[in-house]
C-alpha cells in the first residue's frame, strides 16, 4: 500500500508543475488524500469488512470531494488533478499512470449487472467533466477530451471527443503520459469548414455560369 502511495505522490510531482515538494503533495493534494483513504478502504473491502470500507470511502468524499467506491481497483501512479466531483464506481478497474481531471465520472449505465463500470488502461488521460459509462475498456495510452461522453470501447492510443464520444485520432501513440487537453481535433469544426469550402466552390461556379450566360445574351443583343 505504501509503495502505491509513494508512486501516487511521484505522479503528482511529475505531472503538476504547481507541486513543489512531496510534503506539500501529501498534505495539500486531495487526490493523494483520497487515495490514502481508498487504499485502506479497498483492503477492508476485499477482507469482507464492506460496511467499514464504505464508511471510510464516504468520509473521504466529505474530506476531498472525490467519491471512490472501495471495490474499485486502482493501479500505481494515479493522479486526479484538483479532483472535486470525481466519481469512480464499484467495479471500475484503473491501470497505472492514469490521470483524471475534475468532474470525471467512471460509472455505469444503470442497465448492467456484475461488471458495470469501465476498465481504464495504462497511461490514459481523461479530461475535465468527461463521463465514461459502461463495462467496456478504454485502451492503453488513449485520451478522452473534456466533457466527452464515452459509451463504447476505445482502442489503444486513440483520442475521443464529443457527446456521444467519437474517435477522432487513432494510434496517436505518445511516450509517457500525454496531458495535452488543448490541441485536440474538433470534428464539428472540420465539417463546418468543409461545408464552407463547398459552398464557396458552388458560389464561384454559379457566378461563372451566370456571368458567361449574361455575356452571351449581351453579345446576341449587340448582333441584332
Amino acid at each position: 500500500m505504501f509503495d502505491n502511495i509513494r508512486a501516487d505522490i511521484a505522479a503528482v510531482l511529475e505531472r503538476d508543475p504547481a507541486a513543489k515538494s512531496s510534503w506539500e503533495v501529501l498534505l495539500c493534494y486531495p487526490s493523494v488524500k483520497a487515495m490514502v483513504y481508498h487504499r485502506l478502504a479497498h483492503r477492508l473491502y476485499l477482507s469482507g469488512h464492506t460496511t467499514l470500507a464504505r464508511w471510510i470511502s464516504q468520509h473521504s468524499r466529505h474530506v476531498t470531494g472525490i467519491e471512490i467506491h472501495p471495490g474499485a481497483c486502482i493501479g500505481k501512479g494515479f493522479f486526479i488533478d484538483h479532483g472535486d466531483g470525481v466519481v469512480i464506481g464499484e467495479t471500475t478497474v484503473i491501470g497505472d499512470d492514469v490521470t483524471l481531471y475534475q468532474g470525471v465520472t467512471l460509472g455505469g449505465t444503470g442497465k448492467d449487472v456484475g461488471k458495470r463500470h469501465p476498465t481504464i488502461g495504462n497511461r490514459v488521460t481523461i479530461g475535465a467533466g468527461a463521463k465514461v459509462l459502461g463495462p467496456f475498456t478504454v485502451g492503453d495510452g488513449s485520451k478522452i477530451g473534456a466533457s466527452a461522453v464515452v459509451l463504447k470501447e476505445v482502442p489503444p492510443n486513440c483520442t475521443v471527443v464529443g457527446n456521444p464520444g467519437r474517435i477522432v485520432r487513432r494510434e496517436g501513440a505518445v511516450h509517457g503520459v500525454d496531458l495535452d487537453q488543448i490541441h485536440l481535433p474538433d470534428p464539428v469544426k472540420a465539417h463546418i469548414e468543409a461545408l464552407e469550402r463547398r459552398v464557396g466552390e458552388l458560389e464561384e461556379q454559379m457566378h461563372r455560369h451566370y456571368g458567361t450566360k449574361r455575356m452571351k445574351e449581351e453579345n446576341s443583343h449587340a448582333d441584332l
